[in-house]
């Protein structure tokens, strides 16, 4: 059903010798993105590489802030020769638009979210992988093996990364009352003092809320939102805004926020409070009796990358047990492969039941994860509202 990506390249002129040509084809077939192509643009799976080229000594990626720090980064580069450029984004729909500038050639990787990748996908903007050249895929809780937002017909359009909850934030100082409900940052007593992400995945957010305090509405899926009810989160969203002392687009935004006292409350991810608390901010977050969004993050290649070598590089390397376990740490989230669980344990004591990297499918599965809204409610029903409408409505909403 979908379009699917695909790597394009060009065969040189053939030669006259023939030997000369089946030498060339025989070479081209163990260097990473080479494959051909049909008409529909899919890539079958022979055509992917069987091996991992020479590293181009560069890998441009998108990422979102946090995934690419230096702890990692740095033994990367030197074990493989690849120096990662780094660009952050700021939203899954920045992440989108960046993908396909100049052709989709300027970026090689992207780690895409839910919401984002199923866009990439049927846009042709990202190419099938072959994950037998990724070790730590095998031990990847089988969840995020083959997930729907980065799996179809069978073919992987890149490696899952890791997974994790959208919080609420709240200073413990201005904000002494735990908080229990996703009330709190819809409260006019809050008014300039909270801080949200602008994304119009947040509508989301506002429709998880109201499945729970407006059972009328009939919201099952907080993606799956028919007119009336996207409109009702909308209103809701509406009312929050003139409470909104900024929404924010990088982590470092609301971090700073947080810091100069702008807000007191916020939708939020673990890695903020992670780096306000190492900076001694008085800050806690939790998951409201609502539950929560999340996200399940998946680096994908560019269909026309240029260091598809290093491209498969890094997906190998950020998939093995102790880098997944740093990243968990450092950003608060849990790590896609079962084998980080003793790797977080020995960084921080007790870190693999903090991030529940070592639970059951329960806590995975009560995760409502980002999805691209779409009207024919992901498959199962024709009156859902689409991205697009999303879209338009979240503009409405910031004014």
């Amino acid at each position: 059903m979908f379009d699917n990506a695909r790597a394009r390249w060009r065969r040189a002129a053939p030669s006259p010798s023939l030997i000369a040509v089946a030498l060339a084809t025989l070479a081209m077939m163990v260097v990473v993105g080479c494959g051909s192509s049909d008409d529909s643009g899919s890539t079958s799976a022979s055509t992917l590489p069987t091996s991992i080229g020479e590293g181009e000594g560069e890998l441009n990626v998108i990422a979102w802030e946090g995934y690419t720090q230096p702890e990692w980064v740095k033994p990367f580069e030197r074990a493989t020769g690849c120096k990662v450029n780094a660009k952050y984004g700021g939203s899954s729909d920045e992440m989108v638009t960046l993908m396909r500038q100049g052709g989709g050639s300027q970026y090689d990787l992207v780690s895409a979210s839910g919401d984002a990748s199923v866009r990439l996908i049927r846009g042709g903007d990202v190419q099938p992988v072959n994950v037998d050249l990724i070790p730590g895929w095998r031990d990847f809780i089988p969840q995020l093996q083959s997930p729907a937002h980065n799996t179809v017909d069978g073919k992987h359009y890149g490696v899952s990364l890791q997974w994790g909850p959208n919080t609420l934030l709240y200073n413990t100082r201005d904000v002494p009352t735990r908080p229990t409900s996703w009330a709190t940052i819809y409260d006019p007593a809050y008014k300039g003092k909270v801080t949200v992400p602008d994304n119009p995945i947040q509508i989301a957010d506002a429709a998880l809320y109201l499945s729970r305090t407006r059972p009328e509405l009939g919201i099952r899926d907080p993606y799956s939102l028919n007119a009336d009810q996207l409109d009702a989160a909308v209103e809701l969203l509406k009312q929050q805004r003139p409470l909104v002392k900024k929404y924010w687009a990088l982590a470092s935004d609301e971090i700073d926020l947080f810091k100069n006292g702008d807000a007191v409350v916020g939708a939020s991810w673990p890695y903020q409070t992670i780096t306000l608390q190492a900076d001694g901010a008085p800050v806690a977050d939790l998951i409201p009796r609502e539950g929560a969004t999340g996200w399940a993050d998946t680096w994908m290649m560019s269909s026309q990358a240029r260091h598809p070598n290093c491209a498969y590089e890094w997906m190998k390397w950020i998939s093995t047990p102790r880098v997944q376990a740093q990243q968990a740490i450092s950003f608060g989230e849990t790590p896609a492969n079962t084998k980080a669980c003793a790797y977080m344990d020995r960084i921080e004591r007790g870190a693999c039941a903090k991030y529940h990297a070592n639970e059951s499918t329960d806590y995975f599965d009560s995760i409502h994860f980002w999805r691209t809204p779409t009207s024919d409610c992901g498959g199962e029903g024709t009156d859902c509202t689409s991205y697009d409408e999303w879209q338009r409505k979240w503009t409405e909403v910031k004014g």
